[in-house]
């Protein structure tokens, strides 16, 4: 196979720089559609015409219709916003930014008393919010949860698109229960969320504590996370998730996210040790890309770097396991812990992780601490519950002391591992059906003892080799990450 070429991942990061020039708003204005201004200078009894503009984004969402555009001016909002009324097929009702200008919704003067949002949008659809910094949400009460944007309810056809979502944090302990999102998704309807797009957004310096920094849980049937960056944030970057815990009473049948993709986004630098005085000083347990009880989401083309971990199809759930998911062209590197995680937590949950795809994926030198149970978690990690995965047609790169791909129990039936492409400095070492056990440090006793890798190959190379890949992948990054 030559699919892992390193043009294929010089391409990979040049599209993603590509890809920011698309994301310029555009104005077009349909038949009987208006546009109404907001301006900090504005006042609510004006028309919301550019000379007369509102100076509440409420008040022109109040007097928007289907197909209708809320355009803000630059200057800083300090207000929450709320979505009053859904737009109609080919009829979005759009708030976005003034062309060229920065309009920043900042809750540095909203005092956080429960689940509370910047921007809320309940049981809409046919909206979209454009061009926004959202912001400076902070709470240091128990059990509260500041949320730069929060979608519930049911909807269709949603656009979250182009904003910069940061300072969003919760200041208390884990045991005041301290959690936030940048972006709270539940569909908590009988009636999925659907059509959800979230693209050329960025997230980053938030504190959300046991929560993730975009979440997708619940009811949700079909969704788009692309073209985004999130990073500087103390734990896992986006879940797509079954809603046992944050929609508790949903069918059974339809409460768990499904039908999306994950593409062509920047994860890095999403970490505990962000915060080693919440979580202390070892703990290493974000995962920047992560399906939790989800199912039937592609994830493709992203880069993972100095996280936690980088992408897990793992499940917390007794009810959902992770599911016929694809994870196939991205690239992770440096990662304290496991480059990919498949399973449950070991002696916490029984769902696992079943029929999903590990392919063409690069990964490089991660494991550089220990995992918690003091033992080498992998550049491909299986724990608990696997059944019926593939995992073929990856390169993967071992860092100094690790390990290529580590098995933990005897659980689990049906995986294939083959035609992987190994690379390694010095010893090469395998661990399987065991958490702490001696490595296997020969390919071929390896293959045996596993039967696995019938197929696949490995080679030794120079520590000059592994340097000029690294940094023929650090030049081909964005320069503005």
């Amino acid at each position: 196979m030559k699919f892992y070429c390193f043009l294929d991942l010089f391409l990979l990061a040049q599209a993603l720089v590509c890809a920011g020039k698309t994301f310029a708003a555009t104005f077009q204005i349909k038949n009987n559609a208006h546009k109404y201004y907001v301006s900090v200078n504005g006042s609510d009894t004006n028309v919301g015409s550019i000379s007369a503009p509102f100076q509440t984004i409420n008040a022109a969402l109040r007097k928007a219709e289907p197909g209708d555009q809320v355009v803000v001016r630059g200057g800083t909002y300090h207000q929450q916003v709320k979505f009053p009324k859904s737009g109609k097929p080919g009829k979005t009702i759009s708030l976005q930014n003034y062309p060229k200008e920065k309009p920043v919704i900042d809750g540095s003067k909203i005092e956080v008393t429960g689940w509370q949002a910047l921007v809320t949008l309940s049981n809409m659809s046919w909206v979209s919010i454009d061009g926004f910094d959202i912001c400076n949400l902070h709470s240091a009460m128990v059990n509260t949860d500041p949320q730069g944007i929060a979608i519930y309810g049911s909807g269709q056809h949603i656009a979250v698109k182009n904003c910069n979502i940061y300072n969003i944090k919760n200041t208390t302990t884990l045991a005041q229960g301290r959690s936030g999102h940048a972006i709270l998704v539940i569909g908590s309807s009988d009636t999925p969320i659907s059509n959800l797009s979230i693209t050329g957004c960025t997230v980053h310096d938030t504190q959300t504590g046991t929560s993730e920094n975009v979440t997708l849980a619940g009811n949700i049937d079909g969704f788009i996370f692309r073209n985004n960056k999130v990073y500087d944030t103390e734990n896992i970057g986006v879940i797509v998730a079954g809603g046992d815990g944050l929609n508790p009473k949903g069918a059974i049948a339809t409460n768990y996210a499904r039908n999306g993709v994950i593409s062509d986004n920047i994860f890095h630098h999403n970490s505990m040790t962000k915060t080693p005085e919440t979580w202390g000083a070892d703990r290493y347990g974000a995962i920047s890309i992560y399906v939790c009880g989800g199912a039937n989401t592609l994830i493709e083309r992203n880069i993972v770097y100095e996280s936690d971990r980088g992408i897990g199809l793992v499940s917390e759930s007794n009810i959902y396991p992770t599911r016929t998911t694809t994870v196939r062209n991205n690239l992770v590197y440096n990662c304290y812990r496991a480059g990919i995680y498949l399973g449950d937590y070991l002696n916490y949950t029984i769902s696992g992780t079943k029929n999903c795809s590990i392919m063409n994926n690069s990964l490089f030198q991660n494991n550089r601490v220990l995992g918690a149970f003091g033992e080498i978690e992998g550049e491909i990690r299986l724990t608990e519950h696997c059944d019926s995965n593939v995992i073929k047609y990856n390169r993967v790169y071992a860092g100094p002391a690790d390990v290529l791909v580590h098995k933990y129990t005897s659980s689990g039936s049906d995986n294939l591992i083959d035609h992987n492409r190994y690379f390694s400095m010095e010893k090469s070492q395998w661990i399987w059906n065991s958490t702490n056990g001696s490595p296997i440090t020969d390919f071929q006793v390896w293959k045996k003892s596993s039967g696995q890798d019938a197929n696949s190959t490995l080679k030794i190379v120079s520590s000059k080799f592994y340097a000029n890949l690294l940094k023929k992948w650090k030049r081909s990054l964005p320069s503005k990450i």
